[in-house]
Parts: C-alpha cells; sequence; structure tokens
C-alpha cells in the first residue's frame, strides 16, 4: 500500500522534475506536457503563459495534485507528491495547496463565510471564525458574511474564492485564470490580492493566464509551446508580455506549417 508523501531535501516551494503527461486515446497519443523541469522560489509570484493547447492547464493540475503526470516528479515544499495514495494525497493538498478557479467554483447554498470556511471542515479541522472573518475582510467581504453567491457580482464571488484558498494557510496557490471572468476594474483589485498574499502573507502563487496586464503583476513569467517550457520573463510588463507571446504565437504557427499539420 502506497505510503505517505516522501520527503526530499529541497528549499524551493514548487519543483517539477522531468514531468510528462500523455493522454492516450484510440485515436492516438497526445503529448501535453514534455519533460518539463523548473523551480520555485518561496514567496514569489509567477504567471504561465502560452497558446492555446500549449499544456498550461495540464501543468496547473499536475502541479497542484488535481491530475497525475504520466512521468517525473512533483515536489511541494520539499515533500514529493507522486506515487502516494489518494487520502494521503487529498490530505497533503488540504494542508498545503490552495486553487482559485476561474469561475470560482463556490456552492450557491452556502453563505460567503460556510464557502470561505468548507476547506476547514471537509480536512476535519476546527472552524476558527475569527480568522475566517479576518481574511475576508483583507478581501472587502466583512460585511457580507451571510450574503450567498448570487447575492454578489462576478469579482466578489472570486474575492470569496481567493479567501477560502487562503483560509487553510497554504504554501502555495494556484490560480487557472482567475481573471478571465471579469470585467477590468475587478481583475485589478484580483490581482492586488494575490500580490498581497505573496508580498505580505509569504505565499507562493502560480498563475496560468492569458492576459498581458495580469501577467505583469507577477515577478516572472513563464512561456509554454506544445508542452515544453521555451521562455523566462522576470519583472515582466504588460508590453514585454504581449510581444513575447506575439513572436511565440508566429513561431507556433511556422512549426505547425512547417510539419504540414495546417
Amino acid at each position: 500500500m502506497p505510503g505517505p508523501p516522501s520527503v526530499l531535501d529541497t528549499e524551493q516551494a514548487l519543483c517539477l522534475d522531468g514531468i510528462t503527461k500523455v493522454y492516450r486515446s484510440a485515436s492516438g497519443d497526445v503529448t501535453a506536457l514534455d519533460g518539463v523541469t523548473l523551480a520555485l522560489e518561496k514567496g514569489t509570484f509567477t504567471a504561465v503563459m502560452g497558446p492555446s493547447g500549449s499544456g498550461k492547464s495540464t501543468l496547473l493540475q499536475c502541479a497542484a495534485g488535481l491530475d497525475s503526470p504520466t512521468s517525473g516528479r512533483i515536489l511541494v515544499g520539499g515533500v514529493e507528491m507522486n506515487g502516494v495514495g489518494e487520502a494521503e494525497l487529498t490530505k497533503f493538498r488540504r494542508g498545503r495547496i490552495g486553487f482559485v478557479f476561474q469561475h470560482f467554483n463556490l456552492l450557491p447554498t452556502l453563505s460567503v463565510l460556510q464557502n470561505t470556511t468548507l476547506p476547514l471542515r471537509l480536512a476535519g479541522k476546527r472552524i476558527d471564525r475569527h480568522q475566517a472573518v479576518e481574511v475576508l475582510t483583507r478581501v472587502g467581504l466583512g460585511s457580507r458574511l451571510d450574503h450567498l453567491p448570487s447575492q454578489l457580482s462576478g469579482g466578489q464571488q472570486q474575492r470569496v474564492a481567493i479567501a477560502r484558498a487562503l483560509v487553510t494557510r497554504p504554501q502555495l496557490v494556484f490560480a487557472d485564470e482567475p481573471t478571465g471572468a471579469l470585467d477590468t476594474r475587478s481583475a485589478r483589485e484580483v490581482l492586488g490580492l494575490l500580490q498581497e498574499a505573496v508580498r505580505i502573507d509569504g505565499r507562493t502563487l502560480v498563475m496560468v493566464t492569458h492576459d498581458p496586464v495580469a501577467a505583469s503583476y507577477a515577478d516572472q513569467v513563464l512561456f509554454l509551446a506544445d508542452g515544453v517550457l521555451v521562455g523566462r520573463l522576470a519583472d515582466p510588463t504588460a508590453a514585454g508580455v504581449a510581444e513575447w507571446m506575439t513572436l511565440l504565437a508566429d513561431e507556433v504557427a511556422h512549426r505547425a506549417t512547417a510539419a504540414g499539420r495546417v
């Protein structure tokens, strides 16, 4: 029977070592990730970008323990997640990882406070109402504790999702297109809150986005193409990210043409 995740000697918040993900089907295999290796330091904010089908979401899902790689190792805070039982992996995720989804994933019949404390209930932990209210107050929802999701705007619902991801005090937070369903003002506010989680709380944040403006809030941007890491941009600006993405899209189109795929 698989045991708990194993601890290795590393100080990195997240380490991916030769991660490959292959989806197999009757019509043929599709390689979504092809030997991805990277290491992220604690207390950093990293954006992941790339053309459609580049493997961004697959990378996030595997790194967060929501999907299993075909090969390679994943370590969170020096603890290897691969090859353990589902129960141990679930316990590990609940204790160390937070996740912010694009479409919020709030339960419609639960209040703001109840949605926020749900990860604590699922983990069998004591509900610290004071702490939960404190987190919700920080994201601007201290006066909306008893409201249902349907009574909130999209930006407010995403704030609840951020509070839910932070309430367990995770080491690592993943965000999958967190501003994709928001207007410009709400997106800016949400990105500011994510920055605070890094700058003030010391969390490590990994965000998939297609938006150069959103990516400019990060410390660095990693670029994926055809399941391979092809570049890194430190201290990004929106203009710099947009230029990178344009060049990358042209390169991917050129490769597809050369391979006879278009």
